[in-house]
């Protein structure tokens, strides 16, 4: 109260207070503002330098966000230090702030580093049919922490993204043909020449079936119940699938009207009857 009295009694002490308070606040405001518009000018640039560089949409904004907030930190200490704050304390506090969340965040910030793998390698694209560590489907959607798949079923399936680059990735739709392999048994006892002809007819016949690599029919194998074609033919990635199951009826269907064997495993057993002990000592 004495120190309040004083300094009204005195104006000339009271500016002395005063002015160099204004001044502070007025430098902490033009240092924030000034600051915040830098920062906006630095992301943006940086921004627009890695669209030209094409990276993903997606990992754009995260890190324009993240850089954003980084700068704004600094701007927001560096206007403190200008009102007396120990700016020391308040980067110490922001610095165990920032520790104790990652270590509360440790998971999803590994997601998000494989995340980024994800969109910078790009082992996959929206659409792209995958396997990824035994989960088949549809690629969905490719975010920041998880990769969502849409299994054939028409179920949405969330995968955390250090599960996704952490497992065996198989793209079935990366490349634009796909092999169609099949492996066809016939009998023994059915005519191998003229399977075979028929295998090739229908290759030769099906429209999906690429010219260039040429297909291929070759015996592969003399099993224990049939003899085995190797059934080899192109087909684009799109096709595959439909491809390869209406090859698999119409063998059936041609091997059927052609008297053609398509043998299953069989065991044959022998039966021998043995003589009762007391007809044998009579005999």
């Amino acid at each position: 109260m004495e120190l309040i009295n004083e300094l009204l009694s005195d104006p000339m002490a009271l500016w002395t207070l005063i002015v160099p308070l204004i001044k502070a606040v007025v430098s902490a405001v033009a240092i924030f503002f000034i600051g915040r518009w830098v920062a906006q000018l630095v992301i943006g640039l940086a921004k627009k330098a890695m669209t030209k560089a094409k990276l993903d949409e997606t990992l754009i904004a995260f890190l324009g966000n993240v850089g954003y907030g980084l700068l704004l930190a600094m701007v927001i200490i560096s206007a403190l230090g200008q009102l007396g704050v120990d700016t020391t304390s308040a980067a110490a506090l922001l610095g165990g702030a920032a520790l104790a969340i990652g270590l509360a965040l440790q998971n999803q910030l590994s997601s998000f580093a494989a995340g980024v793998m994800l969109i910078l390698f790009r082992p996959f694209a929206k659409g792209n049919v995958v396997d990824i560590g035994g989960q088949m489907g549809i690629v969905e959607e490719i975010k920041i922490t998880s990769t969502i798949l849409k299994t054939f079923d028409n179920q949405l399936v969330w995968l955390p993204n250090s599960s996704v680059w952490g497992n065996k990735i198989t793209n079935f739709s990366a490349l634009p043909t796909r092999r169609v392999d099949l492996t066809i048994g016939i009998g023994y006892g059915s005519d191998l020449k003229k399977a075979k002809e028929l295998l090739v007819a229908m290759l030769k016949d099906e429209p999906r079936i690429l010219d260039d690599p040429a297909p291929s029919v070759v015996v592969s194998n003399l099993g224990d119940n049939s003899v085995d074609f190797a059934v080899r033919g192109w087909a684009a990635s799109a096709d595959w699938w439909a491809t390869r199951c209406d090859l698999v009826e119409r063998i059936k269907l041609s091997f059927d009207e052609h008297d053609i064997e398509i043998p299953f495993p069989q065991r044959t057993v022998h039966l021998v009857s043995e003589a009762p002990a007391a007809e044998v000592a009579a005999s």
